[in-house]
């Protein structure tokens, strides 16, 4: 049988033709790759769940002279940059505790907070009432803010904390554990700002704290921002240190 230049040049290996510096033949096969694509990053697992229920953590009993000024995490992105870099300016190190649909809306934010010193809870994916909600509902509450803070940081947040109550019922105390939430985090001093009381009430009422204190603040309001300066310096001039909330507790 007689075999064609073509014919063979087509039967041989694309490397080999190409090594020899002949055109490869139109219907031969090419050259297979040995690289094999990397994978997919894999998606954060959920943390490991505590052996029971949440502790509620509300005011620390070190005796250090520290205070943790934490903030509800929602409202206008550009507030809360201002907010959070007068902090960092400050060397006011906070805990915000955002709302998941806050993140989801503004995914940066989780950035935002983490780069500037501070560091990020779980205040549930909506902020919903919990008391009178199923079992069910709740724990969706807690697990999707879970969920979303562990895909833009790695990790499920340093805290919870419920919606719309200063303390955690047993029930929210035991989802929260089961969620992988060794810890919830409550506050024994309400600055009051979400309803917009004018920076000198806030900052009245920031004073109130004391060694231990955790104190609740929010981002999303214009006079918080206004009151800070004058909160922080009150704060230095007892002696007071404003700490992220795992140091309070640490």
């Amino acid at each position: 049988m007689t075999v064609t230049r073509r014919g063979f040049l087509a039967s041989l290996p694309a490397a080999v033709v190409a090594a020899c510096g002949v055109a490869a033949v139109p219907g031969a096969p090419g050259p297979v790759s040995s690289q094999v694509p990397p994978p997919a990053p894999p998606t954060p697992a959920p943390p490991p769940a505590p052996d029971g229920p949440a502790r509620e953590l509300v005011h620390a009993t070190s005796g250090r002279a520290e205070v943790a000024l934490t903030f509800h995490g929602a409202g206008d992105r550009g507030l809360a940059r201002s907010i959070l870099t007068t902090l960092a300016e400050r060397s006011a190190a906070v805990t915000v505790l955002a709302v998941g649909t806050w993140l989801a809306q503004y995914p940066d934010v989780a950035k935002l907070v983490t780069d500037h010193g501070h560091e990020l809870g779980n205040h549930t994916w909506s902020h919903p009432t919990l008391t009178g909600m199923t079992t069910a509902a709740v724990r969706s509450e807690i697990e999707r803010c879970r969920d979303r803070i562990a895909a833009l940081t790695g990790g499920p947040g340093a805290f919870f904390r419920p919606s719309a109550a200063q303390h955690a019922t047993p029930e929210v105390l035991r989802l929260a554990g089961a969620a992988g939430y060794p810890t919830v985090l409550s506050y024994d001093v309400d600055s009051r700002d979400f309803t917009d009381p004018g920076p000198v009430a806030i900052r009245r009422a920031v004073a109130t704290s004391n060694a231990g204190s955790v104190v609740s603040m929010h981002l999303g309001h214009p006079g918080t921002l206004a009151a800070l300066p004058g909160v922080l310096d009150d704060l230095g001039h007892r002696g007071l240190t404003p700490v992220t909330a795992s140091a309070l507790f640490r």
